[in-house]
């Protein structure tokens, strides 16, 4: 009983200190759910009792907010009442603010899906157990504060462990997401073949990921469609990439991608308004979850028809009279893709900093492929903390000395290349993840 008032006083006090908070115009993605763990440290197990289906965890390194947002919508589309930490504070305070605002004490929701920090899954588990987990893939990342990859992977198996009814859904093409499977209790999806049908191809000049198999041999490959991801083998042990339940093919277009999803010998057609690869397997993760729900092909499509990106993933938005293409880079896998949709012939700006939330590690951009910036016909911008390394980066992949603007200032950054950039032309952010909650703010 005492409890349970301590949960309902979180409840109310959290949502009158976020109200404060929105009075006084000082923002914070998770104050609340910090003040509602204060007061009562189970207040995340209560609010699982609010949530009449399932849980569903999204974690990984590259994709989480992209794949989170395309499940809870399409869920939303069909009617249900979705809690979903949108904003994408994937901590644990992010996470309980979601559920502190978002709860009403005689409202059920259908569904929770929570976008979840690789390294805090065991410690939310640790409170609350989710029904479902999606882990997208696993790559170098932040390596100041995760380390290298057999560490991240730890992590996740040690979470996945804590929770033995956890049902899995893993990207077959990552085979260090594809070793956390547990017998009779995962669903896998993956690509069969992906083809480009647009202004850029599979091309990348990054060094690709050498993962070892679990007998320590390194992996040999029939298929690598980017990174370390695709057909994989160990000649050693017989470790090899499992078979799918939703097994796709991907045409690949400059501003869209067609999915043909074979499940249960049948196969679904499906279009993605979104831009590249990492955008499709984002898109096929959403959908694997979606059937597993039991939703059909029309709930589904029907959603992805309206889908938006959101909050700098792919985001396009209008600056100064400009579109604007917005999309978040952060390490050497995701940056590559992303870096093969830019619009060589708009004005880019490149901001990045190196604040806790990006990680102080910046040695991520020599590995990133910048050199797919070589033959930008305008000028590319430079700002952030790391400015000036970004410019010199930049330099060394073969871009003209003359169309590298630096800019610091993130603010001043953005007003240039908008008043520089002639009218109906476009401009490409490729922004860290702090400098993207500055520029989403502007």
């Amino acid at each position: 009983m005492i409890k349970k008032t301590k949960f309902y006083a979180a409840l109310l006090i959290s949502k009158l200190s976020f109200a404060v908070l929105k009075l006084l115009q000082r923002p914070a993605t998770a104050y609340a759910g910090y003040v509602a763990l204060k007061i009562c440290p189970d207040f995340l197990a209560f609010s699982k009792k609010y949530i009449n289906h399932n849980i569903i965890n999204v974690t990984g390194t590259n994709g989480k907010t992209t794949t989170s947002g395309l499940i809870a919508y399409i869920f939303e589309n069909t009617g249900q009442s979705i809690i979903h930490n949108l904003k994408g504070a994937n901590m644990l305070s992010g996470i309980a603010n979601v559920f502190a605002l978002k709860i009403r004490p005689f409202k059920k929701y259908g569904y929770a899906v929570i976008e979840t920090d690789e390294a805090y899954l065991t410690k939310l588990y640790d409170y609350v157990r989710g029904d479902i987990l999606v882990v997208t893939n696993l790559f170098r990342d932040q390596l100041d504060r995760y380390g290298e990859l057999d560490y991240t992977a730890k992590i996740i198996e040690a979470a996945i462990n804590k929770n033995p009814d956890l049902r899995l859904i893993l990207n077959a093409d990552d085979p260090i997401v594809a070793s956390f499977a547990k017998p009779d209790n995962t669903v896998f999806y993956g690509f069969e073949e992906v083809t480009y049908h647009c202004g850029y191809s599979d091309a990348a000049n990054a060094p690709s990921e050498i993962v070892n198999c679990i007998c320590l041999e390194p992996l040999e490959y029939t298929k690598r469609f980017y990174a370390q991801q695709g057909h994989y083998f160990c000649n050693n042990c017989g470790y090899k990439r499992p078979l799918c339940n939703y097994c796709a093919k991907a045409k690949i277009f400059d501003e869209y991608s067609m999915l043909y999803v074979k499940h249960n010998g049948t196969v679904f057609e499906f279009k993605v308004n979104l831009v590249g690869l990492y955008n499709a397997y984002n898109a096929l993760a959403a959908i694997a979850v979606a059937f597993e729900n039991g939703l059909n092909q029309s709930d589904i499509q029907s959603a992805l028809d309206t889908y938006h990106s959101v909050f700098g993933r792919t985001e396009t938005r209008v600056i100064n009279g400009h579109k604007t293409i917005i999309q978040l880079i952060k390490n050497p896998a995701g940056a590559g893709e992303v870096l093969k949709t830019v619009d060589l012939n708009s004005n880019i700006l490149i901001a990045i900093n190196d604040e806790y939330a990006d990680g102080r590690d910046v040695s991520w951009l020599w590995d990133t492929d910048f050199e797919q910036l070589k033959d930008a016909q305008k000028l590319v911008v430079t700002s952030g903390a790391r400015a000036y390394d970004m410019a010199a980066r930049l330099k060394y992949a073969g871009i003209a000395q003359k169309r590298i603007i630096i800019e610091p200032d993130v603010k001043k950054a953005v007003k240039f290349v908008s008043n520089f950039t002639p009218k109906d032309e476009k401009i490409t952010i490729l922004p860290s993840y702090t400098a993207l909650l500055k520029i989403s703010k502007y």
